[in-house]
């Protein structure tokens, strides 16, 4: 649902920032254009060997927006009393550990099993979140550490965990440092990419905010979809590699 107008205003007179109000169905759109890019990534880094730069480019988006879509649903009110949190951590684990099979028989990682995927990343953020909402100065040191340690061992390292917990902040709370924070920590994705193009997936979040859109929101695919395209992409490539070995 969309944030009240008088909320919104508020937020505005505050900071001078407007607060994110997106429709149940852009935050899935924003999700599904996230997938589309990924897939295209993928592609062409598995079975094109990086040979599209556009794609590859373009492929930057992927993280940042699926890293929105998780940190605006995180952020909604009564997240914590309904108990979404936990159910969120369960369906990440899940998809993350199914995914790492074909993630690692796929290849390109740098010892082998490291860094673990992206949903390993949306785990590592999910918890501090969950931790720093919980409260208490036991949970903030245990949020502090499952940062420091999670995020040297997941997808996009410590910058994709802060870029989540920024973008959360700042749909929490608007204000000036979360977003300085969020611009910061997407753009230090440039250290892992070598590029600045997931910096564009923040304009598109901003403009997707006043573009309400009626898509169902389908919870299960997305986890179900991450592991299983990895697995496809696993199974066309050890087919090409066939064919070209073949006499």
């Amino acid at each position: 649902m969309r944030g009240s107008v008088p909320a919104q205003h508020t937020a505005r007179r505050a900071t001078g920032l407007p607060r994110l109000a997106l429709a149940d169905g852009t935050v899935e759109a924003l999700k599904w254009l996230g997938l589309v890019l990924m897939t295209l990534d993928h592609v062409n880094k598995y079975l094109l060997h990086d040979a599209v730069a556009w794609l590859y480019d373009l492929g930057r988006l992927a993280a940042p927006l699926f890293g929105f879509a998780l940190a605006y649903n995180l952020a909604r009110p009564g997240t914590l009393a309904r108990g979404a949190y936990p159910r969120t951590l369960k369906r990440l684990a899940l998809s993350g550990s199914v995914a790492t099979v074909p993630f690692v028989a796929l290849g390109g990682l740098g010892w082998g099993w490291w860094p673990l995927n992206i949903m390993a990343m949306l785990f590592v953020a999910a918890a501090c979140m969950y931790l720093v909402e919980q409260g208490g100065a036991l949970r903030m040191a245990l949020a502090a550490l499952l940062f420091l340690v999670g995020g040297g061992v997941v997808e996009f390292w410590w910058a994709g965990v802060a870029m989540c917990l920024a973008a959360w902040r700042y749909c929490r709370h608007p204000g000036w440092w979360p977003l300085v924070l969020w611009v910061a920590a997407t753009a230090a994705l440039f250290v892992i990419n070598r590029n600045l193009w997931a910096l564009a997936a923040l304009p598109a979040i901003f403009a997707a905010s006043h573009l309400p859109m009626r898509l169902p929101r389908l919870k299960l695919v997305f986890h179900v979809y991450y592991p299983a395209h990895l697995a496809v992409l696993w199974g066309l490539s050890r087919c090409i590699l066939l064919a070209q070995s073949a006499p």
